[in-house]
């Protein structure tokens, strides 16, 4: 489903309710949680960040300051070491 297509979903479920105000104050309540998950989530970027450190690891990797592992017991004893 696209933006524009959940868009349109939400505010025809919204207007469905339009009318019940304790229903209105409940996604009120919801959608100020979603937004402050959202704001307070370290792992989610912007496309723009997450694009300057593709670039930045692509970079690193052609400088030779990746990591590599030669089986998966080194890989696992290095991401436990995290």
């Amino acid at each position: 489903m696209t933006a524009v297509q959940l868009n349109a979903e939400i505010l025809r479920n919204l207007g469905a309710i339009a009318e019940d105000e304790s229903m209105l104050k409940r996604v009120a309540k919801y959608l100020r949680k979603l937004v402050s998950e959202k704001e307070s989530d370290p792992t989610l970027l912007s496309k723009e960040e997450f694009f300057a450190r593709l670039d930045k690891a692509e970079k690193e990797i052609a400088e030779g300051k990746g990591i590599t592992f030669t089986n998966r017991d080194e890989m696992n004893v290095w991401l436990n070491s995290l």
